[in-house]
């Protein structure tokens, strides 16, 4: 490799990652005013990476790109009038471009450092999820004895709102569309799961409930999924999308909306966090960072690949029911 070049993960179209990404060289970036260099350690693949890389993401990067948003890793290289950071440090970092190579650029205000109790595994993947989740569980308005209920409670975010809500003393019942996916989430001290492939599961929810109405519900399918929810929620309840797995429009009953007064709203991580009051996400970054540190908050990992092994990654991240994420070290 050339001096002044690094490996990199890039692709020059949009399409599968899989077949679209390619290990290939590309210049060591220099950071500029406000920004520093990073030396990667590690990077996960998370869905709006998948999505970005196909060209369907709310973000379109300018083609050839390299992969890559969240990341752990050592700073390298100060740009100018940057203060507070050290050479050295192990930050990790989220809402970045090109983590999928051995180097890249991040904002010096967004950096994130880690503790020695928390390992690289976890710390890779300490900002974006679960910051989505921290935000999306504040969002929702529930104090402690409330009940939420979710669908995809075995996706990354789902596991992470159950296990923040616990800390809060915030009741969640979680929704899986298949009955292996209870003794999944169980491995992780996650309770309350329900198997919607199990007949009268509506019934399980609301007994598990005790009668106590559920106060907000979160739907990452959509279809007839959004209507079941809505179906269990109390009066003045709050559904919010998170999401669509099936791409499919959220089949609501209009009477169910109306005779309980219930409100729907959408929510996406990037705006609200956008939004957020300063002070609000430090509090939230913070307290994430003390329960990922304490053990309470899990960040398991399936596998962890080799750059040059990226469509295997790829493949990796795609097969439904992993115990984790998949990390990319370069």
């Amino acid at each position: 490799m050339a001096e002044n070049m690094m490996r990199s993960a890039i692709h020059h179209r949009f399409g599968e990652p899989a077949d679209v990404l390619a290990v290939e060289d590309a210049p060591i970036p220099d950071p500029g005013p406000g920004r520093v260099r990073i030396k990667t350690i590690l990077s996960p693949i998370h869905n709006h990476d998948i999505w970005t890389v196909r060209g369907s993401y709310g973000y379109k990067p300018e083609l050839p790109a390299i992969g890559g948003s969240e990341a752990v890793g050592i700073v390298d290289a100060l740009g100018p009038d940057v203060t507070g950071v050290q050479i050295g440090q192990r930050v990790a970092v989220a809402g970045v471009h090109g983590s999928w190579a051995e180097y890249f650029i991040a904002s010096a205000k967004g950096l994130l450092s880690v503790p020695d109790a928390i390992s690289d595994e976890a710390a890779a993947q300490l900002i974006a999820m679960p910051f989505s989740a921290i935000t999306l569980l504040d969002f929702l308005n529930v104090q402690a004895g409330d009940w939420v209920v979710q669908n995809t409670a075995n996706g990354a975010v789902g596991k992470m709102l159950a296990m923040l809500a616990k800390a809060r003393g915030i009741n969640v019942i979680g929704l899986v569309r298949r009955d292996a996916g209870v003794d999944e989430l169980a491995a992780l001290e996650i309770g309350n799961v329900v198997s919607t492939a199990t007949d009268g599961w509506k019934d399980h929810v609301r007994q598990i409930a005790g009668g106590a109405p559920i106060k907000a519900a979160v739907d990452s399918i959509g279809g007839k999924a959004s209507g079941d929810l809505v179906n269990m929620l109390g009066e003045n309840g709050l559904l919010v999308s998170f999401g669509s797995m099936e791409g499919a429009p959220m089949e609501i009953p209009s009477g169910e909306l109306i005779f309980k007064q219930a409100t729907v709203k959408g929510f996406w991580g990037a705006t609200v966090s956008a939004q957020m009051d300063p002070d609000k996400r430090v509090a939230l970054l913070t307290e994430v960072v003390k329960l990922a540190a304490d053990g309470v908050l899990k960040l398991p990992v399936e596998a962890v690949f080799g750059l040059d092994q990226v469509s295997d990654a790829m493949h990796a991240s795609l097969t439904p029911g992993k115990a984790g994420k998949v990390l990319l070290r370069p």
